[in-house]
């Protein structure tokens, strides 16, 4: 991975199911040119791996924060990941 580029997997808390909350991240992810995947969990929290460019990463990172409408977001928990794996694009899954 080069210098500038990071990942970052998140677990965001509070109402974000059933807002939308994973297509309008892939949208987000997609409109800042980064790579991952974003996914439901059953606690009703989403979990996000997310990489790119720094600015691009640190972007999302405050997006997180507003989510779509509807969403009231609690908590955005990020710690460092892996980029190994992470996907061409920026996927939907479980």
């Amino acid at each position: 991975m080069p210098i500038d580029q990071k990942a970052v997997r998140l677990h965001i808390a509070g109402h974000v199911q059933g807002v939308s909350f994973r297509v309008w991240t892939q949208r987000e992810a997609r409109r800042l040119g980064l790579r991952g995947w974003v996914r439901n969990e059953r606690d009703g929290s989403v979990t996000a791996l997310i990489s790119g460019p720094d600015e691009a990463v640190a972007s999302m990172l405050e997006a997180f924060w507003q989510g779509p409408p509807g969403a009231d977001v609690r908590s955005v928990v990020p710690e460092p990941a892996d980029a190994t794996g992470v996907p061409a694009g920026f996927d939907i899954t479980g």
